[in-house]
């Protein structure tokens, strides 16, 4: 496995220092604590992506900001009523909202997996968050571009 960047690196650890029975409660909490996207996005919802492999409506907006060291902001949407989608969101925003978008660019295709839920969610919802870093990833190539 490669390396992974410090910010996600650290919430796989995170949940690496709980039995599996636990994760699913952090995977929740870190839904609840998912902020909404500001005003700006909530009145034009068009500039936000929406993550189809996701069985909830996700929706996912990275921006690019600075020239000389690139950070991504995140922005996401999903329904409260989906508690586990909820925390792939916030999963993602809580390792690479402010990250660096080199950072962001190198993390790989299979982090998700990384997470130590196998068993405890289904590989669907998996397959979802690997969906939501995939346009995370693809949309901050575009701006870099």
């Amino acid at each position: 496995m490669s390396e992974l960047p410090a910010g996600f690196a650290e919430v796989v650890a995170d949940f690496a220092a709980l039995p599996p029975a636990d994760r699913l409660q952090l995977l929740v909490e870190l839904g609840d604590e998912l902020p909404d996207p500001p005003a700006r996005l909530r009145e034009h919802p068009e500039l936000l992506e929406q993550v189809v492999e996701c069985q909830s409506p996700v929706y996912v907006r990275a921006e690019v900001e600075g020239a000389d060291a690139p950070v991504v902001r995140l922005y996401l949407s999903a329904p409260p009523q989906a508690p586990t989608t909820r925390g792939f969101a916030g999963v993602l925003h809580a390792a690479l909202d402010g990250a660096p978008a080199d950072d962001v660019l190198a993390l790989p295709a299979d982090a998700p997996s990384r997470l130590g839920l196998d068993g405890v969610v289904s590989p669907l919802r998996l397959r979802g968050m690997a969906g939501m870093l995939e346009r995370v990833r693809r949309q901050v190539r575009e701006q870099l571009a």
